[in-house]
């Protein structure tokens, strides 16, 4: 990640979808206005998602995601609809392009993305199958009730002033969100406890660090940081005690033995689940701890991928955690980046990592396919706190600024 560079995570993800040769490329290529998508005549030119970022006036710093048409047959035609379906659970924005006589598929997703509560622009690309066909634009009016943007993305006519009109209208409905918000505020002195170890690459800073430095940077609070040996000599050389203390989730309980009796605590894991995901859901969620045992089954997710590293948190020190309480014989299934499991059913409780790479559509998703099946979630560091007693001691940001 460049520290230039807005995170792919904290981009406003806009999804565009449609049939074969409906012209989503054509139509990110002009929204880019530059030919940076492979466009073709032919079928399937598409296929993995193609990500592409760009700040849009009035909405920020965006990502495009390029999909494959959704009505691809055969075996890969089915690889592609599951990974424009792992786009989807990412999608704030969704473009549907409207084409041909039949568009039940279309209709299918646009019903898809409106029980997700995503907002869906549908798109009639004028130079393809419309033809001034009235019949189409009243099924879409019916279906997505709302009017369809008539543009000619080969041509780009009519794009700049749909991206306009896009921005002015989802605007309105950002939510300005704080990782911190309301455990910390302007002159508050907090304590920052950063272990620089074998899970921190040299040079730099992990995400959730970077993020949450800059959210206390941004609310001017007065921040100190230290790592988890120097945590006793930051505190005598200050003048008084920290307001608040956020830790690495792994140090919760050497962190808390030493803290002042007057500081909040937290940590990074655990604002990164209230920013990104539901915080009392997770917190219900790490009720199902006392009602595991030896044969019960535990997804650990992970949003990014890396190769394992030795006291790796979600691969060695949470499974140790649980066999050392419930026995070798748990089932502990780990899962990284965008593979989650389809049949969720099969365990009895889902601990899923802080969600730093992943935006906060993408984390509601899984909360609510989770719900769904009925099957507890809840968050590394509150898995943490809750296995060594002090839950109930650490504090949470579940409030909205």
């Amino acid at each position: 990640m460049s520290l230039q560079g807005t995170p792919m995570s904290e981009r406003v993800h806009i999804g565009v979808f449609g049939k074969c040769n409906a012209g989503k490329s054509t139509l990110i290529n002009a929204i880019l206005n530059q030919d940076l998508i492979i466009t073709s005549p032919i079928p399937g030119t598409t296929t993995d998602p193609v990500y592409k970022s760009i700040e849009l006036y009035g909405l920020g710093p965006c990502l495009l995601a390029d999909t494959a048409g959704f009505d691809e047959l055969g075996h890969l035609g089915a690889k592609r609809l599951k990974k424009s379906k792992i786009v989807a659970a990412k999608t704030d924005i969704a473009i549907i392009i409207f084409s041909g006589k039949n568009i039940d598929h279309e209709i299918e997703w646009l019903n898809l993305f409106q029980k997700n509560e995503v907002d869906v622009y549908p798109v009639i690309n004028s130079f393809g199958d419309f033809n001034g066909d009235a019949s189409l634009a009243d099924a879409i009016r019916k279906s997505a009730g709302r009017e369809p943007i008539i543009l000619n993305a080969f041509a780009r006519e009519g794009v700049d002033d749909f991206i306009s009109m896009l921005a002015a209208d989802y605007a309105d409905k950002m939510e300005r969100r704080s990782i911190t918000g309301k455990l910390a505020a302007e002159g508050d002195l907090v304590l920052l406890i950063m272990p620089q170890d074998i899970q921190a690459p040299q040079g730099r800073l992990i995400l959730p660090q970077v993020q949450v430095l800059r959210d206390l940077l941004d609310k001017k609070a007065v921040v100190v940081s230290a790592t988890t040996d120097k945590m006793e000599d930051a505190l005598k050389v200050l003048s008084s005690a920290p307001k608040l203390i956020i830790t690495d989730s792994q140090a919760f309980k050497k962190v808390y033995d030493l803290k002042p009796a007057e500081s909040m605590l937290t940590s990074f894991s655990v604002l990164m689940a209230g920013y990104k995901g539901d915080i009392n859901e997770y917190i219900s969620g790490a009720d199902a701890l006392e009602h595991l045992n030896g044969n019960s089954n535990i997804l650990i997710a992970e949003a990014c991928s890396h190769k394992p590293l030795n006291e790796d948190i979600g691969r060695i020190q949470i499974p140790r955690m649980l066999r050392n309480k419930f026995g070798n014989k748990i089932q502990i299934k780990v899962c990284a980046g965008n593979d989650f499991p389809d049949d969720l059913s099969l365990f009895d409780l889902i601990i899923q990592c802080g969600g730093c790479m992943f935006n906060r559509k993408n984390m509601l998703s899984r909360i609510k396919r989770a719900r769904a099946c009925g099957v507890p979630i809840t968050n590394y560091g509150i898995v943490i706190a809750k296995m060594t007693g002090i839950l109930e001691k650490i504090s949470f940001n579940t409030i909205k600024e």
